[in-house]
C-alpha cells in the first residue's frame, strides 16, 4: 500500500472543501475525517467556499476532530490561523483551547457615536486636524505606549494591576476619565477567574508579577503603559459617516435608536486588543501546555502543536482561564480608554461634541455559554457573538428586545457595517464573522500589490490617513470581497445590516511608513 504524502492529503482535503455539501445558498457542511462525527457547519456562498485555502481547511478538520469538540463553524472570512482557522467557532463542554482564542486575547471592535454632522468633517484640513489630535493621544505601532505621545492619560503600575483584576469597574473608569455608564454597552465589561471570583485573578497576578519593583513587575508596568494604544498589524481607528439602512425615523423601539446610531453623523470605529500584556500571557500559556503534552506524551490534534488543550477542572485549564481573563480585562479597558481619548480629540477640534459608546464586542475569546441546552465554552477565533432578540443571554439588558450590535469591519474603500442578529444565527452557535478576512498573506500582499495604486485608490475615495504610505499588507485588495462576505451572512439568515459606515480617515501603524 502506497502512503500519501502530507501535501497530497492537504490537496485531497482542499478538493473536498470545493465539494462541500450545500445546504442553502450560503450554507454547507464539510464532513469530518471521522464519519461518526458531526460535520463542520460552513457559512458562505459558493464563491466564498471556493476561496478557502488548503491550510484553512486542514486546520478546520484538525479542530473538529480535537478532543471534547462538539461543534465547529467555519465563517465566510475564514483563513489559516494559529492552530484553528481565523474565522471559526469551536464549542467544547469539557476542554479549553488557547489556539482558538489566539495570542491577542480579546481582540475586539468598538464604535463611538457622536452628534457631529458628517458635513463638519468634509474639508481635508479639518480631518487633518482630527488626525493630529488623535495621534497626539493614541500611539500606534508595536511596543509603543503612552510615553510616545504628548496627550495620553498615564496609567500607573498600581492602577494597571487593578485594571487586569477588575476590568472596567466604576473605580477604574473614574480613575481614567471613562464615562462609567459606557460599561452598559459592553459585551463583557469585566472577566472573572476560573472559580468565578476576582480573588483567583489577584492571586494569579501576584504569582505572575510579584512586586512592581521586581523585574517581572517592571515588565508588567511597561505593558501597562500600552493601555490606550492601537498597536500594529490590522488594528486601526477609523472615522465613519453613518448611513442608517433601517430605522431612519427615530422611535424608542427602532433597532438603530436602541443602539444609539445617528444617521448622517460622525462615528469612530476601533479595532485592537490586549497588546503586549495579552501576547505575553498567551505565549506563556502555549509554552506551558505544550510542555505538558511532551511530559505526558499526548498526541497533538492533527499533529499541530498550536492546537494544544487542557481538560476543564485541571490546574492547566484553571491557569489558562485566569490568564485569559487578565488579558481580556486589559483589552476591555484599552478600548474604553481609546474611545475616551478619541472623544477628547474631537472636542479639542470642535468644542462641545457629545459622544456615546454604541458597543464593544470581542472576536478572540472563549465564553461560557449554553449551546444545545448544555453549558460549554464557545471559542470564537476571529468570530463575534451574535445574540438575536429574545436570547436568554441578553435578558435584563437594553438589547433584550432587539439583539445586540454586531460591529463588522470591511475595509476603508468598501466600508463597514453595524448588524443585528436574526434567529437563524442559531445554526452558527450564535456567531458571525469578524470582518472580511484576508485574501492575501502579509508577505504576498507586500510582494504583489502596487503602492501607487493603493494610495491612489484611497485618494480617489477621499480617505485620509496618518500614514505617508498606506501599509500594503493592509490594503483593501489584501482582503476578501466584503460584499460577498455580507451576502453570505445575510443569505444564511444570521444577521441583517442596520447601518453602513463610510470611512473618512484611518489611523494605522505608521511606524515604518510615516514622515
Amino acid at each position: 500500500m502506497v502512503r500519501s504524502s502530507k501535501k497530497e492529503i492537504v490537496m485531497d482535503e482542499l478538493k473536498a472543501a470545493h465539494n462541500m455539501i450545500a445546504t442553502g445558498s450560503a450554507t454547507a457542511i464539510l464532513p469530518a475525517r471521522n464519519s461518526t462525527t458531526k460535520p463542520i457547519t460552513v457559512i458562505g456562498t459558493e464563491t466564498i467556499r471556493n476561496g478557502f485555502d488548503a491550510g484553512c481547511i486542514e486546520q478546520a478538520l484538525n479542530s473538529r476532530g480535537a478532543p471534547g469538540v462538539t461543534e465547529l463553524v467555519l465563517n465566510p472570512d475564514a483563513h489559516r490561523g494559529y492552530g484553528a482557522p481565523v474565522g471559526c467557532v469551536m464549542v467544547s463542554p469539557t476542554h479549553i483551547y488557547p489556539g482558538p482564542v489566539g495570542v491577542d486575547i480579546k481582540c475586539s471592535m468598538s464604535l463611538l457615536q457622536m452628534d457631529l454632522p458628517i458635513e463638519q468633517v468634509a474639508e481635508q484640513r479639518v480631518r487633518r486636524a482630527l488626525i493630529d489630535a488623535i495621534v497626539e493621544r493614541i500611539p500606534t505601532g508595536a511596543g509603543r505606549g503612552q510615553r510616545s505621545v504628548k496627550k495620553s492619560r498615564r496609567v500607573s503600575g498600581s492602577l494597571g494591576r487593578k485594571i487586569v483584576i477588575e476590568g472596567a469597574s466604576r473605580a477604574v473608569c473614574e480613575a481614567l476619565g471613562i464615562p462609567p455608564h459606557w460599561v452598559e454597552c459592553c459585551e463583557d465589561s469585566f472577566h472573572l477567574g476560573h472559580d468565578g471570583s476576582n480573588g483567583s485573578l489577584e492571586k494569579r497576578v501576584d504569582r505572575l508579577v510579584g512586586d512592581l519593583a521586581s523585574d517581572e513587575g517592571l515588565r508588567f508596568v511597561k505593558n501597562v503603559e500600552q493601555l490606550g494604544s492601537y498597536g500594529g498589524g490590522n488594528h486601526f481607528g477609523e472615522c465613519e459617516a453613518v448611513e442608517l439602512v433601517e430605522g431612519r425615523q427615530e422611535s424608542p423601539s427602532s433597532v438603530a435608536d436602541v443602539f444609539g446610531l445617528k444617521h448622517g453623523c460622525v462615528a469612530f470605529l476601533s479595532h485592537c486588543g490586549s497588546r503586549g500584556w495579552g501576547h505575553r500571557l498567551a505565549t506563556a500559556q502555549f509554552k506551558a501546555i505544550q510542555e505538558k503534552f511532551k511530559q505526558w506524551d499526548i498526541p497533538l490534534p492533527g499533529g499541530d502543536r498550536e492546537l494544544v488543550y487542557a481538560p476543564l477542572g485541571t490546574a492547566e485549564a484553571d491557569a489558562y482561564l485566569d490568564d485569559m481573563a487578565l488579558g481580556a480585562n486589559f483589552a476591555t479597558v484599552n478600548h474604553l480608554l481609546i474611545n475616551a481619548l478619541v472623544l477628547d480629540a474631537f472636542q479639542e477640534v470642535f468644542g462641545s461634541v457629545k459622544g456615546e459608546l454604541v458597543y464593544f464586542i470581542s472576536h478572540n475569546i472563549a465564553r461560557r455559554e449554553i449551546v444545545n441546552d448544555e453549558v460549554a465554552w464557545v471559542h470564537r477565533k476571529g468570530a463575534t457573538r451574535a445574540f438575536p432578540a429574545g436570547h436568554h443571554g441578553l435578558k435584563g439588558t437594553k438589547y433584550e428586545a432587539t439583539g445586540h450590535p454586531i460591529l463588522l469591519p470591511g475595509n476603508p474603500r468598501d466600508g463597514s457595517v453595524v448588524m443585528v442578529a436574526e434567529p437563524g444565527a442559531a445554526k452558527s452557535c450564535y456567531s458571525v464573522n469578524h470582518g472580511a478576512g484576508r485574501a492575501l498573506g502579509r508577505k504576498r500582499a507586500i510582494r504583489e500589490l502596487d503602492q501607487r495604486e493603493i494610495d491612489h485608490e484611497l485618494a480617489t475615495h477621499d480617505i485620509l490617513s496618518n500614514c505617508r504610505l498606506y501599509p500594503k499588507d493592509e490594503a483593501p485588495a489584501a482582503y476578501k470581497n466584503f460584499g460577498e462576505v455580507l451576502r453570505s451572512v445575510e443569505q444564511a439568515g444570521l444577521a441583517r445590516t442596520v447601518a453602513k459606515l463610510k470611512a473618512r480617515f484611518v489611523i494605522k501603524d505608521s511606524s515604518e511608513a510615516d514622515d
